[in-house]
C-alpha cells in the first residue's frame, strides 16, 4: 500500500459486551456496529485498516453451551481450537457486515473480508508444560478428577469456587494465512483477521499443522501482525480512554505519551500494569515499536478513537 497510511486496530472481545447481564448475540452485534462506526471514520480519513479482535467471552459461551449440551442431550463436545474458529466466524460476520453497511451508507466503495486465521506456536513452548489460562465451566472435585483421568486435562482450584480446566498460552510465532492477508490488503480490502489471537496450531514435525488446546494472547498476535505488515500505526482498543500508572489507587495518574524506553522501564517495575489486562498490551506495543522504527502505537477506547487520532486523548507510544 505504497503512499497509504496503514494501521492494525485490535478490538477487545470484552468491549463487544457492554452489559454483562445481557450478553446476547444481538447486543454484541450492536456493540460491533458502534466500534465499526469509529473504524469507518479512520477509513474515511484515508487509513488502510486491518482489524483484529479478542474472543475470550465468546469462546467461553461456546464452551459452556457445548458442556451443557453434552450433559443434557448427549451431544459431542466442541474442541477448544474449533471453538476459536467458531468465534472467528461469528465475530468476523458481525464486524464485516456492520462495517460494510456503514461504508456503503457513506458512499465509500471498499470491500470487507474475514479470514479464518491460524497462528503457529512452538510445540516446545514452555507454556505447554505450565498451563495457566482458566477456561470453561466450574467443576466439582469429582468431575475434575474424572476429566483428568479420561481427557488428560490440567485442572486447578479457582478461588474456592470450584475446579476449572487450564490450558497453555504460548507465544505466537507465525500467522499461517499471512500471504492471503497481504494479498487482500494490497487490493484495498479491509481485512478482519487473527481473531482471538488466531487458532493455535503446531507443526508436529511432518509439515502438517494440527490444532491444539491453547489460548493465544490477542494483543501478542496483533503485535506480530502489525510488525510483519510494518504498519504505520498499531491501535489497541480497550475499556479505558488512557493508560494509567497506579491504576485504581489514590495515586492514579493518566498518561498521555510514553517512549518505548519509558514503557519498558514501567513494565519492568511490575507495579503499574496488571498481568492479565494491561501488561500484555504494553509488551505488545514494545515489541511493535522495536521492530517498526517509523511506527507509533495508541491505546484508547472505541468511542474516543477519533479524538485520539487528532491527538486530543488516548495514550500514545513512540519509538
Amino acid at each position: 500500500m505504497r503512499g497509504k497510511r496503514t494501521a492494525v486496530v485490535a478490538i477487545g472481545g470484552n468491549s463487544l459486551i457492554k452489559d454483562e447481564k445481557n450478553p446476547t448475540v444481538e447486543h454484541q452485534y450492536e456493540s460491533a456496529r458502534e466500534t465499526c462506526m469509529h473504524i469507518a471514520d479512520m477509513i474515511e480519513q484515508g487509513w488502510e485498516v486491518t482489524i483484529t479482535h479478542g474472543n475470550g467471552p465468546q469462546v467461553g459461551f461456546i464452551l459452556r453451551r457445548s458442556e451443557i449440551a453434552a450433559k443434557v442431550a448427549g451431544m459431542h463436545e466442541v474442541p477448544l481450537d474449533v471453538c476459536g474458529a467458531d468465534s472467528q466466524g461469528a465475530l468476523g460476520y458481525a464486524l464485516q457486515q456492520n462495517l460494510q453497511n456503514i461504508l456503503y451508507q457513506r458512499g465509500i466503495r471498499k470491500n470487507v473480508a474475514t479470514i479464518i486465521t491460524q497462528t503457529l506456536v512452538d510445540k516446545d513452548d514452555p507454556a505447554f508444560r505450565n498451563p495457566t489460562k482458566p477456561i470453561g465451566s466450574f467443576m466439582t472435585k469429582e468431575e475434575a478428577q474424572k476429566r483428568i483421568e479420561e481427557n488428560g486435562w490440567s485442572v486447578i482450584e479457582d478461588a474456592n469456587r470450584g475446579y476449572r480446566r487450564v490450558v497453555p498460552s504460548p507465544i505466537p510465532k507465525e500467522i499461517v494465512e499471512l500471504e492471503t492477508i497481504q494479498t487482500l490488503i494490497s487490493h484495498g480490502i479491509v481485512t478482519i483477521t487473527t481473531g482471538g489471537g488466531g487458532i493455535p496450531v503446531i507443526d508436529p514435525g511432518d509439515g502438517n499443522y494440527r490444532g491444539v488446546a491453547a489460548v493465544i494472547d490477542k494483543d501478542y498476535a496483533s503485535s506480530l501482525l502489525a510488525r510483519t505488515l510494518q504498519v504505520d500505526l498499531f491501535v489497541i482498543s480497550t475499556a479505558v480512554e488512557k493508560v494509567a500508572l497506579f491504576y485504581g489507587t489514590p495515586k492514579q495518574k493518566w498518561i498521555d505519551r510514553l517512549s518505548c524506553a519509558e514503557a519498558k522501564g514501567l513494565l519492568t517495575e511490575g507495579i503499574h500494569f496488571a498481568k492479565g489486562s494491561m501488561a500484555p498490551k504494553i509488551q505488545s506495543i514494545i515489541w511493535y515499536l522495536e521492530a517498526v522504527p517509523h511506527g507509533k502505537a495508541l491505546i484508547t477506547n472505541p468511542e474516543n478513537l477519533g479524538r485520539a487520532l487528532k491527538g486530543e486523548t488516548g495514550t500514545w507510544f513512540v519509538p
